[in-house]
């Protein structure tokens, strides 16, 4: 079992959550995606936050072609490893 993990990247809070809870109706997630609040270098205002959605893939079932396609739907993107 490897340790490959798939982040997305959201705008907002609301948008991270919808697509965490998406994904296991979606992808079948065996399990909770983590959330993470990724503030922009010198910022404290959390306006000016992302929003991190953070998968397990350990059996690497997860295509990135169909996450990126998944997460464009709230605005967001995946980050390559």
């Amino acid at each position: 079992m490897s340790d490959v993990r798939h982040v997305l990247v959201l705008p907002d809070r609301d948008a991270a959550e919808e697509v965490a809870e998406a994904l296991g109706d979606r992808f079948g997630l065996r399990e909770e995606p983590q959330l993470v609040r990724d503030a922009l270098a010198g910022e404290d205002d959390a306006e000016d936050a992302q929003w991190l959605v953070v998968l397990r893939d350990g059996d690497g079932r997860l295509d990135a072609g169909e996450l990126d396609e998944f997460v464009a739907e709230w605005e967001g993107w995946r980050e390559d490893p």
